[in-house]
């Protein structure tokens, strides 16, 4: 030990990251595993952990398990998290993960975690609470059709979503027609596609809720192709409020997850597990907020 501290000296190696490995025994490095880095969703996860990386004096290394478009990645997750978590980092945060089991003494936080990993430590938003709170406001609008696209299968989120849906429709003593709902995975295509069959249906929908805002714009965008305005034919409503939902043509009306503070929350969860200070929960739950926009429309003002 004494002779590695006498060698750096002797180089001038004085970077941060070398100093506190030496006196921790840490890398001082957090490992980040998400599906890509161009979607909009882990762009703004990616902003709220390099704020949160600053603020508690750490580096990132950050590596992709594949496009978020294929679901099943989970090998791919676990064996990142074995290799990072062996020596090169002393946690890593997981978003979206495929995978519902990994094999690693190190702690690891997921974002938008998977239905079938009750044991992980999470940060996840209230889902069944913005979703409801979406359908109150298409409800509010006079609409009684309102389609539903789902996300990806296999995330907490996307089940919560739907569950929300289910309950705003009985809550409101509006019947659950299940051709109404149209199975997606949180992309543009899928929202596309979703949106045709439940326009073709015999009673079309007249709004839709999107469990995500790409898959609000592939329904915006699958209503066009069939010569329907939004919202004068058409009210659609997203999740997330990404960017590009303010300034999408109409501005999106959307359900904000304030999804940087996710990242930001998810790091601080998992500094203070590397620091030995265990999580009074194991899920931390986000509040959401519904962002009213220009893509929905009162019922009697659609244009037939």
């Amino acid at each position: 030990y004494q002779r590695v501290r006498e060698v750096i000296a002797e180089l001038g190696y004085t970077s941060s990251l070398a100093a506190r490995s030496l006196r921790s025994h840490r890398t001082g490095v957090i490992g980040l595993i998400m599906p890509e880095l161009e979607d909009s969703f882990c762009i703004q996860v990616i902003k709220g952990i390099n704020q949160a990386i600053i603020a508690f004096d750490y580096d990132l290394l950050a590596y992709t398990s594949g496009s978020s478009k294929r679901p099943s990645k989970a090998e791919r997750e676990q064996h990142y998290v074995s290799l990072l978590n062996g020596s090169i980092t002393d946690g890593v945060i997981l978003v979206t993960p495929a995978a519902t089991h990994f094999s690693t003494t190190a702690p690891v936080v997921a974002v938008d975690p998977n239905r079938d990993c009750p044991g992980c430590i999470s940060v996840i938003a209230a889902n069944h609470a913005g979703a409801v709170s979406a359908m109150e406001y298409l409800i509010s609008l006079g609409h009684t059709r309102i389609g539903f696209i789902t996300g990806r299968p296999d995330l907490l989120s996307g089940e919560q979503r739907l569950a929300g849906y289910r309950m705003a429709l009985e809550q409101a003593g509006l019947p659950l027609d299940p051709n109404l709902i149209a199975t997606g995975d949180f992309t543009r295509a899928a929202g596309y596609e979703c949106t045709k069959r439940l326009l073709s249906l015999a009673q079309p929908p007249t709004a839709i809720f999107a469990a995500n805002d790409q898959s609000a714009f592939g329904a915006i965008d699958a209503a066009r192709a069939r010569g329907r305005r939004v919202p004068d034919d058409l009210s659609v409503i997203g999740f997330d409020n990404i960017p590009e939902a303010t300034y999408s043509n109409p501005p999106l009306t959307t359900v904000d997850q304030f999804i940087d503070r996710m990242g930001y929350a998810a790091t601080e969860l998992l500094v203070r597990l590397i620091r030995g200070q265990p999580s009074a929960e194991s899920v931390c739950e986000m509040p959401t907020e519904l962002v009213i926009r220009d893509s929905c429309r009162p019922v009697t003002n659609h244009r037939g």
